[in-house]
């Protein structure tokens, strides 16, 4: 068995600064800005009104269809505006903003308990929708919807993402270290919604004493010791990627194109099952996270458990930003996204806030050079993909060419043909930039049609 992928990158991990802390609460910030499109799909629907109070766990958005999960409040407080917010692409987006009560206790008050292995697949694909559950490595796709693989295409395996390959990031290490019941928990809960036959997680090798743990914990769970095993891989960027992580652990390929499910598979992140673990049985919503704050920018790095819609400025002042800092990522440095705006809210996606100084982060104006066909980015990209040939086609507006002729979709946005270029090509973005305009004339076409 494969212990790693071809290819890839290895960026200095910088996980040391928040990896020894321990997860801690957050406190409620004055305001909570509740975005209802935090997920791949379509925004949930108010169910509340401006002035209404509202507890703690309840649901104040409803689901808009099946590729569409509810939200849940936050906190004890009253409904202070329904209206559209900035989001982090800089559009405005449906919001519920919540003013919490200061003298509440904001105990969940909220939910209903169920057992688990009474419920069928059905209904444990019903529940996670209900608890407004989605993929908590970033990617935030609604978790009910990847359960409900076609019928004509079985899962057998269901692995879990532990890589958290991402420099900086130890958020999902504190999950592993300090909640493994409640991972293990999730993982029965999820086998039994896909019938799956085995587990299998997987954890890089720069996080040994977490894969450990969880190996004990399997060790004294008598169901858990038949189907679940813990496989150490290479650290390497970006071995936590779906096709990279099952490339590493059961040496399939998922087809271009394709789905898990296409190879019997499906990957779930190690936080979301932790949650369902956690959460499905109390028959409570996802209503806060595990979150890195890290980088030299800030006095108090460290792994907090933060309520969903607490703004970035509250966040930073938290913290302890210092004089240093000079730009602040949502997520990971290879993926994330730069925070345009203080009022940022953290959504169910958000894993990491970075505070970067300068000597962290690249600087601003980086004179970009012509491609000098090195063959780096070639050697980098994990799926064999041809970035600076999609560079060039790009720069030149031939995106159905990048599409067609070079398997642009196929790309994940990694990052890591960008950050060996010694041209300094932002690679990456023209890609997007390339997917952007080619789905808005796909949208176009589909409208004219329509009309």
């Amino acid at each position: 068995m494969a212990n790693s992928f071809k290819h890839g990158i290895h960026p200095p991990e910088k996980k040391e600064i928040s990896a020894d802390k321990s997860i801690k609460r957050f406190p409620f910030a004055p305001y909570l800005v509740i975005h209802l499109a935090q997920h791949i799909g379509k925004p949930a629907k108010a169910i509340v009104k401006e002035g209404q109070e509202v507890q703690r766990g309840q649901k104040i958005a409803e689901a808009d269809g099946f590729v569409s999960v509810p939200m849940h409040s936050p906190a004890t407080g009253v409904i202070k505006k329904i209206a559209p917010m900035l989001d982090f692409d800089g559009k405005m987006s449906p919001s519920i903003i919540i003013e919490p009560h200061p003298g509440s206790d904001q105990n969940v008050l909220v939910g209903r308990e169920v057992e688990p292995d009474s419920l069928t697949p059905e209904e444990i694909v019903k529940a996670v929708q209900e608890m407004g559950m989605v993929g908590l490595g970033g990617a935030a796709f609604p978790s009910h919807v990847k359960f409900s693989p076609p019928k004509d295409k079985p899962v057998q395996t269901l692995i879990i993402n532990g890589a958290e390959c991402e420099p900086y990031l130890t958020s999902d290490y504190r999950v592993m270290l300090e909640q493994a019941k409640r991972i293990l928990r999730g993982i029965k809960i999820v086998m039994k919604a896909l019938g799956a036959k085995e587990t299998i997680i997987g954890i890089e090798d720069n996080k040994k004493d977490a894969a450990q743990v969880l190996k004990d914990a399997i060790s004294v769970d008598d169901s858990a010791v038949k189907y679940v095993k813990v496989e150490v891989l290479k650290t390497k960027y970006p071995q936590g990627a779906e096709k990279m992580l099952t490339k590493a652990l059961v040496n399939k390929e998922i087809p271009s194109g394709g789905l898990p499910a296409d190879i019997g598979v499906m990957v779930s992140n190690i936080a979301t099952v932790s949650e369902i673990g956690e959460l499905l049985p109390k028959g409570q919503g996802l209503i806060e996270r595990v979150v890195t704050i890290s980088g030299k920018g800030v006095d108090n790095p460290g792994n907090y458990l933060i309520p969903m819609g607490t703004p970035l400025e509250f966040v930073l002042k938290h913290a302890g930003v210092n004089e240093k800092a000079r730009h602040v990522i949502f997520g990971g440095p290879m993926m994330g996204k730069s925070a345009a705006y203080l009022e940022m809210p953290i959504t169910k996606g958000a894993s990491g806030i970075l505070v970067m100084t300068e000597e962290e982060h690249a600087p601003k104006k980086q004179k970009v050079y012509p491609c000098i066909r090195c063959g780096e980015c070639v050697n980098a990209c994990p799926l064999f993909l041809n970035p600076s040939r999609l560079g060039i086609l790009a720069r030149n507006d031939e995106f159905d060419k990048m599409a067609e002729d070079y398997n642009l979709n196929d790309c994940f946005e990694c990052g890591s043909c960008t950050y060996v270029c010694p041209s300094n090509i932002p690679l990456v973005q023209y890609f997007r930039v390339a997917k952007k305009v080619l789905r808005e004339g796909r949208q176009r076409k589909q409208q004219s049609i329509a009309g």
